[in-house]
């Protein structure tokens, strides 16, 4: 059985906090519409949600990997 928990955000540096962001951005999938968005904006976008509390960081201890997702998601 998978044990994900939540991780606060603030506990990441910077730099881990940038790299997760990019890469959830990134991420195939990620659908922004027919819209062009720049990269930092998608990026300010993601920072916003996580700052409000509807998006979090989450880590899964079996696999060793962060996520971000959305708030509602999350079972807990």
């Amino acid at each position: 059985m998978n044990k994900i928990v939540k991780i606060p955000y603030e506990q990441l540096s910077p730099e881990a906090l940038q790299g997760l962001i990019e890469e959830f951005i990134t991420r195939e999938g990620t659908e922004y519409g027919h819209a062009i968005v720049p990269l930092e904006q998608k990026m300010a976008q993601v920072m916003s949600q996580l700052t409000s509390g509807k998006a979090i960081v989450t880590y899964d201890e079996d696999a060793g990997t962060c996520n971000i997702v959305l708030k509602e998601k999350y079972p807990c």
